[in-house]
């Protein structure tokens, strides 16, 4: 089993992301979205963006922790948020959090903006695949 990230010499090195993750063997693990949700269902830190990516990225650490896997595991993020300029403007705080949950690794990424979650206060929502057991 075993886990390589690719970085091809065509493309431009990569900030913040993998351009893609060579796995195999282990088990996929499929991220269903998580928004900035406390565990009373409603949305943490309203108006905030980069503590509603905190609390994310619990949620998602509750996910893959609960399957026996660690942060690291994630292979691919899917990034959903309300507002790219928002986003592009907090790039530095959202990078530490993305960095105190994923420490310097990272997964593949898209960024994709949106009009709307489930719920009306959320500003962002991530989605992506695990593969546990590659490392």
């Amino acid at each position: 089993m075993a886990k390589r990230i690719l970085t091809p010499s065509g493309l431009p090195r990569p900030r913040g992301f993998s351009h893609g993750i060579l796995t195999t063997g282990g088990a996929l693990l499929f991220l269903g979205g998580q928004d900035a949700s406390g565990a009373d269902g409603q949305i943490v830190a309203p108006g905030d963006l980069v503590a509603q990516l905190d609390q994310v990225l619990r949620n998602l650490g509750a996910v893959v922790t609960e399957a026996g896997g660690t942060m690291s595991d994630i292979v691919k993020l899917t990034i959903f948020v309300r507002d790219r300029d928002d986003y592009v403007a907090k790039l530095k705080p959202l990078g530490e959090v993305f960095r105190r949950h994923l420490g310097g690794y990272y997964p593949a990424l898209a960024l994709f903006e949106v009009t709307g979650f489930f719920q009306e206060e959320a500003l962002i929502e991530l989605e992506g695949m695990a593969v546990i057991g590659a490392d």
